[in-house]
């Protein structure tokens, strides 16, 4: 556990009420470590839930799965505030953290800030996060409203100027980084962190270690790589993970890691980089549940369709009850039996390779992208 997390977990004990629901919490608490120990299938409340407000979007990025034959084929709308409120009601006494976010941009949704009163105004100690691709119109108007209330802003980058604009579809990477800086003034001596966070790909890989350089410049202190998913990218063949352990992009790991060890300032918190090649790894069936906007119950936020697979719909039942619905417990049980289900093939927590960061090669100094880019190897599926 890093730094950042002991502090948010700090905070968040030293803000526990100090009345009837500091024991639904902490009986809760003893539950969930019960039901673990027995091995069941059923769930406790859960300490962190991802509740998508919104499903529309205003980019169209070729890593993004809403642009693939699932996201094309879902339902799009928003969360009635009367709804959202409902599931906040049922779940605050056991939350630790909640994620306002799903497959569409977080602030969209006009009631963003109604909805982050409400929770704190709940328990101040429940941390909550969004993602954003910062660049709707009027967006430094809109975020102002929450800084200082959310407590972990994500902003999605996918590289550096030209590379950035070829992968984020309708964005431009000059309005973006203009916006990342005036966040990171708004932001400073507040309790809002700001995080950029790199879904890493053909594309882009070269540059993980320019845009820790580039967080530091822009006075952003954290920084996430994940690994591109294809649980729902229809249009790419999972030969694409071969990317991974090839030799270029050791060495783009390797320009990354020499950077973290000069850039101080940074924090890279998360290289999702070593993923097992089992479905055992994945613990969304267990945590961060994720419930859309029509009150769906989809396994996870990598393929979260449900119109593929839920578990049952919030808005005429407990979530609880959803949770631990026998379609639900199912699930789980595939889990413990390591066999992945049908739904997520292609997921990275599958279909990966560890990266095995102890072959890397000796690196030698690339001084631009087209040398990366000219020793990868051709494929049929590349991410237009």
């Amino acid at each position: 556990m890093n730094k950042r997390r002991v502090g948010k977990a700090l905070r968040r004990i030293s803000l526990l009420p100090r009345n009837k629901y500091l024991f639904y919490y902490l009986a809760n608490k003893l539950h969930h470590f019960y039901l673990k120990i027995i091995k069941s299938k059923k769930v406790a409340y859960p300490s962190t839930i991802m509740l998508e407000l919104n499903n529309h979007c205003n980019l169209a990025c070729t890593t993004c799965p809403r642009e693939y034959d699932y996201g094309k084929a879902m339902d799009k709308g928003r969360m009635d505030m009367t709804r959202a409120k409902e599931i906040i009601d049922e779940m605050w006494p056991y939350l630790d953290s909640v994620g306002l976010t799903g497959m569409g941009e977080t602030f969209i949704y006009k009631e963003i800030e109604e909805i982050v009163d409400y929770i704190k105004a709940k328990n101040k100690g429940i941390i909550i996060s969004v993602s954003t691709n910062a660049v709707l119109p009027n967006f430094i108007e809109l975020v102002k409203k929450v800084i200082g209330k959310i407590d972990t802003i994500q902003i999605s980058i996918d590289g550096l100027n030209e590379v950035y604009d070829s992968i984020r579809i309708n964005a431009d990477f000059n309005e973006l980084d203009e916006n990342i800086k005036l966040m990171s003034k708004l932001c400073a001596g507040t309790t809002t962190d700001l995080m950029l966070n790199m879904v890493v790909t053909e594309e882009n890989h070269h540059q993980m270690g320019e845009l820790v350089t580039y967080a530091d410049t822009s006075g952003v202190k954290y920084m996430d790589f994940s690994l591109f998913n294809l649980a729902s990218v229809t249009d790419i063949d999972q030969s694409y993970y071969d990317l991974y352990k090839s030799e270029v992009f050791l060495k783009s790991v390797g320009v990354l890691n020499d950077t973290m060890k000069t850039v101080k300032s940074v924090e890279v918190l998360q290289r999702n980089f070593k993923t097992e090649n089992s479905f055992q790894k994945c613990p969304l069936p267990w945590s961060h549940f994720y419930i859309s906007w029509d009150g769906y119950i989809p396994p996870c936020c990598a393929k979260p369709f449900p119109k593929e697979l839920n578990f049952g719909n919030v808005f005429s039942n407990k979530v609880i009850d959803m949770l631990n619905s026998e379609s639900y417990q199912q699930f789980r049980t595939m889990w413990y039996a390591n066999e992945t289900p049908d739904f997520c093939k292609k997921c990275n927590f599958v279909n990966v390779e560890p990266v095995k960061e102890e072959k890397l090669p000796v690196i030698e100094k690339i001084s631009n992208a087209s040398e990366f880019k000219s020793v990868l190897p051709s494929k049929e599926n590349e991410v237009q």
